[in-house]
Order: C-alpha cells, then sequence, then structure tokens
C-alpha cells in the first residue's frame, strides 16, 4: 500500500483515508489444502438433458444447449487481516485489525518510504497478533527533510502462531459415530495427492457421503467454508471447492476436516467444541476423486503451513500410526 502522508498535524488522533493511492496489496496465505486457495465464486446451470429431464450441474451442457446460470449463495465471507494507517500528531502509525478466532502471524515490508524515520526493526518487521484484537504495529515520526512523507508497504499474514507445539494430551478420537468403521485411503508415508507440508501427515477415510463427522479434538472454530458443492480431478480448478472446518486447538495447532458436503456444517468461526462434538457431514467436494474425510494437523511453521504427525485413539485406550489400508473404528 502506497500513500501520501497529508501534511496537516493536530494533536488529536484522527484517520484520513483522504490522499491514500493503493500500489501494494495483502496477501492472506491462510488456506491452502493441497497447495490451493479455498475461496472461489461459483456459477450452477440448469438445463434439459437428452430425454427432457432437468439437469443441474457446475458445468455448461456439453452441446452447447441453452442453459440457465444461477450465481449460489456464498454465505459468510471469511475473516481477514487488516492493517490501516492513522495520524496521530506528526507521525503516521500502523496498526493491524485480526478478525480471526486464532492468532495471526503477520510480516510486513517496507518497500518505499521518505520523510518518515526508518524503523530500527525493519529486517524482522514480524509479529503475532492475538485473536480478535487490533495491534499497534508501528509509529513513525516525521523528519525533517524537506521531502512529502511517502509510505509504501505490504504484508503477508497466516493463521497460527509459529511457537506453537504439538502437544495433544491424548491420542485424536477417529472423527465419525462411535462403533462405525472406515478404512484408511491414504496415509504417511504413502502419498498419492498429499504432496505439499501441509498435507504430508494428512489422513484420506473413505465413506459415503452423508456419514456424521465429529470433532477429534476440542477446539475453537476460525474458519469454515460451507457452500460449495462440486469434486473434480483437477486440482487447480477443484481444489477451490471444497467444503471445510478449522478447528484451533489448546496447544496452538489446528486440525482441518475437508471435502464436507454443502449446507451441512453446524458450527461457525467462535463456537467451542468439545472432543466428539458432531461438526458436519462428509462429501465429496474440492479435489476429490470419491467421497471420503481429509483430516489433518496443521501449524504455522513460520509463514508456511505444515502438518504435523498424529496418532487415533484405539481399543482400550490403545495408540493408532494411521496406515494405508487400516480400518479405523471410532471409540
Amino acid at each position: 500500500m502506497k500513500f501520501a502522508v497529508p501534511t496537516r498535524g493536530g494533536a488529536d488522533r484522527r484517520s484520513d483515508p483522504s490522499g491514500i493511492r493503493l500500489s501494494g496489496q495483502a496477501v492472506a496465505l491462510a488456506f491452502l489444502l493441497c497447495g490451493c486457495s479455498l475461496a472461489n465464486a461459483q456459477a450452477l446451470y440448469k438445463y434439459r438433458g437428452d430425454n427432457g429431464q432437468w439437469v443441474f450441474s457446475d458445468r455448461p451442457p456439453d452441446d452447447g444447449a441453452p442453459a440457465e446460470i444461477r450465481a449460489l449463495e456464498q454465505g459468510q465471507s471469511e475473516p481477514e487481516v487488516t492493517v490501516q494507517h492513522t495520524l496521530l500528531g506528526a507521525a503516521v502509525e500502523l496498526t493491524a485489525s485480526n478478525e480471526f478466532y486464532a492468532p495471526v502471524e503477520l510480516k510486513l515490508k517496507i518497500k518505499d518510504i521518505q520523510g518518515l524515520r526508518y524503523p530500527d526493526t525493519a529486517d524482522n518487521l514480524r509479529w503475532v497478533l492475538p485473536p480478535r484484537s487490533e495491534t499497534v504495529l508501528l509509529r513513525l515520526d516525521r523528519l525533517d527533510t524537506g521531502l512529502p512523507p511517502l509510505l509504501e508497504y505490504g504484508f503477508r499474514y497466516l493463521p497460527g502462531d509459529p511457537d506453537a507445539k504439538h502437544s495433544p494430551a491424548y491420542p485424536y478420537r477417529v472423527p465419525v459415530a462411535v462403533a462405525s468403521n472406515h478404512r484408511i485411503s491414504q496415509a504417511y508415508p504413502d502419498v498419492m495427492t498429499h504432496t505439499y507440508p501441509d498435507s504430508y501427515y494428512a489422513v484420506d477415510m473413505a465413506m459415503p457421503i452423508g456419514t456424521d463427522i465429529f470433532a477429534a479434538r476440542a477446539g475453537i472454530v476460525f474458519s469454515i467454508a460451507s457452500n460449495n458443492y462440486r469434486a473434480g480431478a483437477d486440482e487447480q480448478r477443484d481444489g477451490s471447492a471444497a467444503n471445510v472446518v478449522r478447528i484451533l486447538h489448546a496447544d496452538g495447532t489446528y486440525a482441518i476436516y475437508a471435502h464436507l458436503n454443502r449446507s451441512t456444517i453446524r458450527v461457525e468461526p467462535g463456537d467451542k467444541v468439545q472432543r466428539g462434538e458432531y461438526i458436519a457431514d462428509s462429501g465429496n467436494t474440492g479435489f476429490s476423486s470419491g467421497p471420503h474425510l481429509h483430516f489433518a494437523v496443521l501449524r504455522n511453521a513460520g509463514m508456511r503451513i505444515e502438518s504435523v504427525p498424529f496418532t487415533f485413539q484405539g481399543a482400550n485406550a490403545s495408540v493408532l500410526m494411521p496406515a494405508t489400508g487400516m480400518v479405523l473404528t471410532a471409540y
């Protein structure tokens, strides 16, 4: 972001949006699943099939027949982090606002500065913003250089505290109904689609669409996507269409439950959930070749998302290391 700092002073604290010239961009690194962003607009095509029946699809008819195009409701917007500038006498103050119910790491880069004091910490402008908070990042005093004050900056952010250590008190609960059985179709080290750091240790569990999904560990919901309906094998196109729930744990890691069924999510950001609490139905949305649940435990490893190894609770309090082909039973 780039703006010319107004020259009028005064002892009062006041925002001055006039004169701002945006030339930078904030980059949210927050939501990756197999390397793809999870926010995308969708359209629904309605047309008559070969036998005169109504067809509803995310793709237009192959033969170019007329189709009604409907925009799908997207629901609530994702939380975000913003950085704003404020005049404070003869200084400029930068403040970050974190809307997430989770801590967020923010990195600020000053691209150009004149007429303002360059910060001593400019080589390491990183902060961990508390959940639902406003944090003063910098106060830059004006210099008597005769040059008009100018500041150009950009920033990136990622949910999670980079100092978080994965330390669960118990193995994770298998996230399905008690006594139900589901086979693991993919788990470390047998990676087929789990080829990014955020999915190396993820577990895919095959199950029919509509299977009840329960929290594997207690925490606070901080992000959801619930209005997607399509699935496909094109990672670039379909990766953005997964329905997901992200739950922050007490140790600062968080779990992702992905490929959920459209409009079945029964939690929202800010909700506290207990281990074994129902959160949604499984589905087949996003980058997916068939109905399954993608479950992973993630951490912010310093402006990058990494999955971490975890274990499930088995019978008689036993500990199970997930493996491809293993049949899991919830207890």
